[in-house]
């Protein structure tokens, strides 16, 4: 006797949460799992031309078509949802293409390029909720996805998310962390636009609070010197070049710029650790009002910190 599938009564995918940050997307797949909803993994691997995302990049599917995240700008996931629903129906992993090259002729990317996507059925949490904890601690990780073997595990971070030996790796990294030093409307505005752009934003208000912000400036964080004065700024930026911070930006113009290097070579540093500084800060310039200022150092951060890691 013929089987049928039952793939017209599976729910109708529907997003549940609008984001791409992996810590939230993760977050939803271990939750699903705790409860006992049967969840399936999404991930990018292969690009072919134009991407709208990354490598590694996540889409998690619920049994109930709840899904979450993004592996191309928004005009597959409805697809890649609906697949992973048959692939927990049918209890396998499973691999598809979109865009170029696909049998989904009616799926088109914008980009002309297309992608492939494998979907993984948890079995267990573990890797994940090891990836959650080690970002939790502001720590890299990776994940070692084998497709024969249908298997998920943590390993440490490779240098970036790709395809090894018939196993693919997705690198995590902590997210953006933003230290503001500065009394000054546009120090407001900054950490306003920042909190919004979802980073990890931590506000130093005096020369003690800058003193005390030393451990919490890690590779991922980046330092903004929002003050008009050289003497205000002086403690804040001696913590940031002591620091592995990938980004140091100080306000400023030129002409204030050489005299606060002036400063600080006074005090024994050298060209090399001078050089870390962004002034005047931005990645446009002059800025004549707050708002503009504020898009123009968090683009700066994003575009610096995206040449550091990605």
């Amino acid at each position: 006797m013929p089987e049928f599938s039952n793939q017209f009564l599976l729910p109708t995918p529907v997003r549940a949460l609008l984001s791409d940050d992996p810590a939230q997307i993760l977050s939803f797949a271990s939750d699903c799992f705790h409860k006992g909803i049967s969840v399936a993994l999404a991930t990018l691997v292969v690009i072919r031309g134009g991407a709208a995302r990354t490598l590694g990049s996540h889409v998690v599917v619920a049994v109930d078509g709840r899904f979450c995240g993004y592996v191309s700008g928004g005009c597959v996931e409805a697809a890649v949802a609906a697949e992973a629903l048959l692939a927990i129906e049918a209890g396998r992993d499973r691999m598809v293409m979109f865009g170029d090259g696909s049998p989904f002729i009616d799926i088109i990317l914008p980009c002309g390029g297309g992608i492939s996507v494998t979907i993984h059925i948890l079995r267990s949490s573990a890797a994940i909720d090891s990836v959650l904890e080690c970002l939790g601690e502001r720590q890299t990780i990776g994940l070692e996805y084998l497709s024969r073997q249908q298997t998920l595990q943590a390993l440490d971070a490779p240098q970036s998310s790709r395809w090894q030996e018939g196993k693919f790796m997705t690198v995590y990294r902590p997210r953006t962390r933003l230290v503001i030093s500065g009394q000054t409307i546009e120090a407001e505005t900054v950490a306003r636009l920042g909190e919004t752009a979802g980073y990890d934003v931590v506000m130093v208000r005096s020369c003690e609070g800058a003193l005390g912000v030393g451990a919490t400036i890690d590779a991922y964080t980046a330092v903004v010197v929002l003050h008009h004065d050289l003497d205000q700024e002086a403690s804040i930026l001696d913590v940031a070049l002591k620091s592995p911070g990938f980004y140091i930006g100080a306000l400023g113009s030129t002409r204030t710029h050489r005299r606060r290097i002036m400063r600080l070579k006074a005090l024994g540093y050298d060209d090399t650790s001078l050089r870390r500084i962004k002034a005047p800060i931005g990645i446009f310039g002059p800025a004549r009002d707050s708002s503009s200022l504020a898009l123009y150092v968090l683009a700066d951060i994003a575009a610096t910190r995206s040449m550091v890691y990605e």
